[in-house]
C-alpha cells in the first residue's frame, strides 16, 4: 500500500478534482500561518508547488494563503486532528484531519471506526516512524531512483504509483531532499511530512481485504480528512 493509501479509482470520480483542491487549499492556510511569501516559508513552499501541479486555480491558491495568514476577514481557524486505531481485521490505521470544527470532526470520525476499532493516542503511532515523503517521477530512462536518493540524502525509498518514486527522508531533510532531487533526474509531484508503517499486515483473504479497503474509502471520504496512514503491505 505504501507510506500513504489511496483510494481505488479516486481519479475517475466526478468530485475529484474539487476534494483534492479543497484538501490542498486547507494544506496552504495551515502553512501560511507561518508567513504568506513562499520564497520564506518552506512550508508553504512545497505545499503551493503541489497545489500547482494539481492544476489548482491561482485566485484560489492565492486566496487560500492570504486566509491562512490572516491577510482576509475571516481567516482559517484550522486545526490538525490525529486520530490512530484499526481497520477490520486489526489493520493499524492513523487518519489526519484538518477542522475548523473539532466536535463535528470527532462525532464524524467515531461514527467511521464503528466497523474498526478506535484507539487512544500512541495506541498504533508507536508502529509507525514519522517521517518525509516525496514523490517524485524521473525526468529521463537513465535516472536512478538509488543513485538519486544517495546524492539527495534521502534515507529510503520504494516504489510510488505510475512509474514515480517514493523517497523517504529525515523530517527535518524534506525540503533540502526536494531541492536536490531535480539535479538527479527526478522532478518532485508532492512532498510532506507523514507515517510509514514499520510492520505492514498482510492480508491475503480477499473478501477480508474488500472489508479494510472499504473501510478506508468511507474514511477518506469524510470533508474534514486530509491523509490515511495504513499498515498494509
Amino acid at each position: 500500500m505504501g507510506a500513504q493509501w489511496k483510494a481505488r479509482h479516486k481519479e475517475v470520480a466526478a468530485n475529484a478534482k474539487g476534494k483534492i483542491f479543497g484538501k490542498l487549499a486547507k494544506e496552504i492556510m495551515v502553512a501560511a500561518k507561518g508567513g504568506a511569501d513562499p520564497s520564506t516559508n518552506s512550508r508553504l513552499r512545497l505545499v503551493v508547488e503541489q497545489a500547482k501541479k494539481a492544476s489548482m486555480p491561482k485566485d484560489t491558491l492565492d486566496r487560500a494563503i492570504k486566509k491562512g495568514a490572516g491577510l482576509l476577514d475571516g481567516g482559517a481557524q484550522l486545526e490538525r486532528l490525529v486520530y490512530e486505531g484499526f481497520a477490520p481485521h486489526r489493520v493499524p490505521v492513523i487518519v489526519e484531519c484538518l477542522s475548523d470544527n473539532i466536535n463535528r470532526t470527532k462525532s464524524n470520525i467515531n461514527v467511521l471506526f464503528r466497523k474498526g476499532l478506535l484507539g487512544a493516542e500512541g495506541s498504533v503511532s508507536w508502529d509507525f516512524d514519522y517521517v518525509g515523503m516525496i514523490e517524485a517521477t524521473p525526468t529521463s530512462k537513465d535516472a536512478d531512483p538509488e543513485v538519486a536518493a544517495i546524492e539527495a540524502g534521502a534515507q529510503d525509498l520504494e516504489p510510488s504509483d505510475e512509474g514515480a518514486t517514493l523517497f523517504i527522508t529525515d523530517t527535518t531533510d524534506l525540503d533540502a531532499v526536494c531541492k536536490a532531487l531535480p539535479a538527479q533526474g527526478f522532478t518532485v509531484v508532492s512532498a510532506k511530512l507523514g507515517y510509514r508503517p514499520k510492520n505492514p499486515v498482510t492480508i491475503s483473504n480477499e473478501a477480508e481485504l474488500e472489508e479494510v479497503q472499504a473501510f478506508l474509502e468511507a474514511i477518506d471520504e469524510d470533508d474534514d480528512v486530509q491523509s490515511v496512514y495504513v499498515g498494509l503491505a
